[in-house]
């Protein structure tokens, strides 16, 4: 009975482990393919730096809430007509005119100055958005070179692993041939020489991909599915011409708009400076018994009277400064536009490339490496075939490394005009 017992338990145990294992490998089959697009919005969901420049922007609208408020009221209390020499020294009493005094007093800056604070304020808003969507220009396009490495090392190991039975069947007619007293010993070591390299290569790809995988993983959070299907890198979803009449619209250089209208509003504030502030202030005075209590009530302004080394100097200073961001703004434009136009003439370059690559290159050394194994395995010698699978393999890497820089170049372009980024 003991027996049958432990068994059933045995067998229970047994069965939901396979249960399990069912349902843990139903989830990962259910798990869609991870596409290019679906990497981008779901790294910039839960990217630490949008939510940082969120908050930069979150908070310069907290600060342009209060811009162009009056500043806080002032109590001010003390006494006044105190005596210190002798009759009545340091006494509350002894004179009439002693008072203890309390008041309030309110500065009033010039209208000029509160508008121009709140100006400030506003180009500091721009300022952070420009910032927030340059770097979620920055973060995408980060995210699409991670996504990029994943897919490129696989294609790499799939363009690899393709001649994996091509060694094989190299090395079975060296060692018949070898067998059948035809070929020499050099000729199967040769073959499982290659045979064996490009299995070097296989795993140092197979390396590749697990690092690929890891960076992908800092910005999507674990993969458990394969990889989905690329875009089509061989067409902007924006014309290159297009482009370089958007120039100033792009992600880079709103931050450039936003430091010039940031510095046109620090030149507002300085000129500002040349109209008067004011201030008014109350003040009650309480006197000795049988004397009348005082109630004082001022008005103060300033007088800008001598600007020339004062406000002017500040004034040239910001125009100064404005002229130098509006100066570097051009010189932005200009370099951006040079940008653009090296990247897609270099992504135009490479379409070519890839399309010679895949209509010619890779044919002819399919053939060549086929014909070759052909003739060796026709009585002919084995060094053509070792020639032309050593060329193929390169030839194939070099293709994969045109595919990347394609597709970095790609996602380079498409990112350049921003679209919404929600945090």
């Amino acid at each position: 009975m003991l027996y049958m017992y432990f068994a059933r338990r045995l067998l229970a145990t047994g069965l939901a482990a396979l249960l399990w294992g069912a349902v843990a490998t139903a989830a990962q089959a259910v798990e869609p393919p991870l596409t290019f697009a679906a990497a981008v919005q779901r790294g910039l969901a839960r990217a630490p730096q949008i939510e940082a420049r969120a908050a930069d922007v979150a908070a310069t609208h907290e600060e342009a809430a209060r811009a162009g408020r009056l500043p806080d009221p002032a109590l001010t209390f003390g006494i006044a007509s105190y005596p210190v020499t002798a009759p009545g020294a340091f006494s509350l009493r002894s004179d009439g005119m002693t008072m203890r005094t309390v008041g309030v007093m309110q500065a009033i800056p010039s209208r000029a100055a509160r508008a121009a604070e709140r100006g400030l304020a506003d180009a500091q808003i721009g300022a952070a958005e420009a910032n927030r969507i340059a770097t979620a220009q920055t973060v995408q396009e980060r995210i699409a070179d991670a996504w990029i490495d994943v897919w490129i090392t696989e294609r790499a190991r799939a363009l690899l692993g393709e001649l994996s039975g091509e060694s094989a069947l190299a090395v079975q007619t060296t060692q018949a041939r070898l067998r059948g007293g035809e070929g020499g010993a050099s000729d199967a070591l040769a073959a499982r020489a290659a045979a064996s390299l490009l299995d070097n290569r296989l795993e140092a790809t197979d390396a590749d991909i697990a690092a690929a995988q890891a960076s992908l993983q800092r910005w999507v959070g674990p993969i458990t599915g394969p990889l989905g299907e690329a875009p089509d890198f061989s067409r902007l979803p924006v014309s290159a011409q297009s482009l370089q009449r958007s120039i100033d619209e792009q992600a880079p250089m709103q931050a450039w708009t936003a430091r010039e209208q940031v510095a046109q509003a620090a030149l507002d504030q300085a000129r500002a400076t040349r109209h008067p502030d004011w201030s008014v202030s109350a003040e009650y005075g309480k006197r000795a018994p049988r004397m009348s209590d005082m109630l004082t009530v001022q008005f103060s302004v300033s007088l800008p009277l001598f600007t020339h080394n004062r406000q002017d100097r500040g004034i040239s200073a910001r125009q100064a400064q404005r002229d130098a961001v509006q100066a570097d703004h051009e010189d932005a434009r200009r370099a951006q536009q040079e940008t653009v136009a090296r990247a897609a003439a270099t992504w135009e370059g490479w379409n070519r490339q890839i399309e010679r690559y895949q209509q010619t290159l890779l044919p002819l050394a399919r053939d060549r490496a086929q014909t070759a194994l052909a003739g060796y395995r026709g009585g002919g010698v084995l060094q053509p075939w070792l020639d032309a699978r050593r060329d193929e393999i390169e030839l194939r890497l070099s293709y994969a490394d045109a595919l990347a820089a394609r597709a970095r170049l790609w996602a380079s372009l498409a990112y350049l005009l921003p679209s919404e980024v929600t945090p």
